[in-house]
């Protein structure tokens, strides 16, 4: 999957025109551990003309960012292919057929090389129970070195050729993985059991380690079998996004309805929907109404009414109503298309605490062929003079506990795991590094309008002074104001429409730009706006003021209406707050965040909105170029900096931010802009976000403490020759199932309302 990108937006919102790069995310299959991603980012970072490659052993992806004027994606594929190792691009991520064939066949290969190997070596198994003086009543003919001989090589080296494979590339590369430990710990062992089956009695040899040798490789087998299967569930948010999409779309084509593959549709096609089909691409309703349910994006339950001009998405379902609307966004530009496309490169991208796993591991297997060398020398020299058994034993016990498949698994199935749930629950992270950084966050800014607010200005109060009631003032304002185009006026309108009340078209309308309006409503004159307006037309308002005061205090606007010349009532109008903002600032709080609120409204305005938050700081009539030299003066301050905003303006200060939060009901540049989307337009979702980056942290150092307990503990035992190679290799097996098994655990995480 290629996809053009300018350089990163820098802190003030400019692009670099100079460079312009491509990114290319490829599939990588063939891994065995941390040293084999470590080995391919490097070779990929040493080409020259790639700028960043980034490879992610749990996902089996590379993310690459390359100038196309100096290489090719296919110049980067022939490479990895050269270091033995199957790549591909990433198929489509609405394409999810053979992708998941190709992994079922995988894990179904595996499990037939596993049972191969089960079968031949459970006899040899056998024959531990008299090397550990358990028993020695087993046929005699499982002690025969012959027929061990027999049993133990088709294990060797049918089962066991992966190792022997991917061990000749890694070390013709220049390198060693986890499957040079096994390859030349298992080795050790036949090869020395092989040479006293052959010549062993000529030198009083009789012991033989096949069984050994066996069961290693068939333990770590089973732990690649179990570690695949487990893995393959770090990725089901991803497959229930891509099972979310419609296969087909009925359309109309010269004048006909017909039924057409997903993939053919084009923008503009006019398409239909009835009720209970899911809606195939992105658009706007041209025809009918309906109630759509869009909780696969937001997470609400209640379906959302649509009406003619309202956007739908696709994917989402709809209710009861036909409507046929006209297709804005197809393929891979539609909204689900999207999420899937930054769930996956999230996936597929490395937290700064992986960095520490990648140092150990590029360092670990070179350290440990040494180790376990040393292991040999000791004893066949000093430790047990002379007794090549006992030095191989031990020296092929640490090979076998050290490898270090777990350590490259701990951070990135983790990181997978949660930004999966992150993505099921409206919140989108675009990377691993973001999520880590997230619950780092010290001081949060919130945007006014669209992020705290609604956005959209509503009719809050209707205050009478003489003889009308209510209903008939706001009836009369409403009808007045339907020749009006102006946000105020419309909010009146709605305000008249929510209450049920019939308004009638005005006569003689006129608009006086910043004052209001004039109409007559039924042969009353009626004068609708602020003070200026009524006082031109001899019409005092001195005695109102305390209410008015009182209202604009609230952060309202204020609407004088005059009729036939008497002042008669005052209407109240505000961008109110969405109905989770209270809760979620008093959670931040309780989260021991700074809270700030920034906005282009005037200080008393602003005050007015903050006070209903209970949010100290307010910086107030910040120009939108200034928002990001704001957010750069709290971070000077030695804060830890997340920015929330929804619009255009915003873009500059969710760049330079530690962390840009996106609203997903705001515009695309946000979004684009921003290092978390927040689909629902719930500030709840920072919260649920920092509580999601704590947990998954938390996952994280759990699972870099199993990857290494193991071998800080069975290293050394091993060395003492305390640890048999058959128990190493169960260990190391168990290992790396348990950092994916305890990865998965972050699948039960769920939001915790703290207020």
């Amino acid at each position: 999957m290629d996809r053009r990108v300018n350089s990163r937006v820098d802190q003030v919102g400019h692009k670099d025109s100079q460079t312009e790069l491509e990114q290319a995310i490829l599939k990588i299959s063939g891994m065995s551990c941390a040293a084999c991603a470590s080995r391919i980012e490097k070779v990929i970072s040493g080409m020259e003309g790639i700028k960043t490659a980034s490879v992610n052993l749990a996902a089996e992806k590379a993310i690459i960012m390359y100038d196309t004027s100096t290489v090719k994606v296919e110049d980067v594929k022939h490479v990895i292919k050269q270091i033995g190792y199957q790549v591909s691009d990433e198929d489509n991520p609405l394409e999810m057929d053979r992708a998941r064939a190709e992994r079922e066949k995988d894990l179904r290969d595996q499990a037939r090389i596993f049972a191969f190997s089960t079968v031949f070596s459970l006899p040899l198994l056998l024959t531990m129970l008299v090397h550990l003086r358990i028993t020695e009543r087993i046929p005699d003919v499982l002690l025969n070195p012959w027929f061990q001989l027999a049993l133990a090589t088709p294990v060797q080296f049918i089962a066991g050729w992966r190792f022997y494979k991917d061990a000749y590339y890694a070390l013709r590369a220049g390198s060693a993985n986890m499957s040079v430990l096994v390859a030349l710990g298992t080795s050790a062992a036949y090869f020395y059991s092989l040479a006293v089956v052959l010549w062993g009695p000529r030198f009083g040899q009789q012991e033989v380690y096949f069984e050994s040798s066996a069961v290693i490789i068939t333990l770590v087998l089973l732990g690649k079998l179990l570690e695949a299967k487990a893995k393959g569930r770090t990725s089901e948010a991803i497959r229930k996004l891509m099972g979310l999409q419609a296969k087909t779309a009925r359309v109309m084509r010269d004048n006909q309805e017909m039924d057409i593959p997903i993939e053919d549709v084009a923008i503009d096609d006019v398409v239909i929907v009835r009720p209970g089909e899911k809606i195939p691409v992105d658009g706007l309703i041209l025809e009918g109404y309906s109630a759509v349910d869009e909780s696969m994006l937001t997470g609400e339950s209640m379906p959302i009414d649509k009406k003619v001009g309202d956007a739908v998405i696709g994917s989402t379902i709809n209710k009861f109503g036909t409507f046929r609307f006209k297709a804005t966004k197809v393929g891979r530009d539609t909204v689900l298309a999207q999420i899937i496309r930054i769930v996956e490169e999230a996936q597929g991208s490395k937290a700064p605490i992986q960095r520490m796993a990648d140092i150990i591991s590029s360092k670990f297997v070179p350290a440990v062929v040494g180790l376990a060398t040393l292991t040999f020398f000791f004893w066949y020299f000093i430790g047990d003079a002379g007794n090549a058994t006992r030095a191989l034993t031990n020296f092929t016990a640490v090979l076998v506990i050290a490898c270090p498949c777990a350590l490259g698994l701990a951070t990135p199935t983790s990181i997978m795991v949660g930004t999966g749930k992150g993505a099921e629950n409206g919140i989108l992270i675009k990377g691993g590094e973001h999520l880590e950084r997230v619950h780092q966050l010290q001081a949060i800014v919130l945007d006014k309008t669209g992020t705290i607010t609604k956005g959209e200005p509503e009719l809050t109060d209707i205050v009478v002074w003489d003889g009308l009631s209510e209903d008939e003032l706001l009836r009369l304002s409403a009808s007045s104001e339907k020749g009006s185009e102006h946000p105020l006026g419309q909010a009146i309108i709605q305000g008249a429409q929510t209450k049920g009340l019939s308004l009638i078209e005005p006569k003689d309308f006129e608009a006086i730009p910043g004052h209001g309006i004039r109409a007559s409503v039924e042969d009353h004159r009626l004068l609708v706006g602020n003070r200026k307006l009524l006082q031109e037309n001899g019409i005092v308002t001195e005695a109102v003021e305390p209410q008015i005061r009182q209202l604009e205090s609230e952060g309202k606007t204020t609407m004088l209406v005059a009729v036939d010349g008497a002042l008669t009532g005052m209407l109240g109008v505000a961008d109110t707050l969405k109905p989770g903002s209270v809760s979620a600032v008093r959670a931040m709080k309780a989260m021991r965040l700074q809270v700030y609120m920034i906005s282009g409204d005037n200080q008393r305005t602003a005050a007015a909105i903050a006070k209903q938050l209970d949010i100290e700081h307010v910086l107030a009539e910040v120009l939108p170029e200034d928002k990001a030299r704001e957010i750069q003066a709290l971070q000077d301050a030695g804060l830890v900096v997340g920015m929330v905003g929804d619009g255009i303006n915003d873009a500059p200060a969710l760049v330079a931010a530690d962390v840009g939060f996106a609203i997903g009901t705001g515009t695309d540049v946000a979004m684009e802009s921003a290092d978390i989307t927040l689909i629902k337009g719930d500030l709840r979702g920072i919260v649920a976000a920092i509580q999601l980056s704590r947990s998954t942290m938390r996952n994280v150092k759990e699972n870099l403490f199993w990857a290494l307990i193991y071998n800080t503990i069975g290293i050394p035992v091993a060395a003492f020759g305390l640890l048999s190679p058959v128990v190493a290799g169960g260990a190391m097996a168990f290992s790396s199932v348990s950092v994916v098994t305890n990865a998965l655990r972050l699948k039960r995480w769920r939001y915790k309302d703290i207020v």
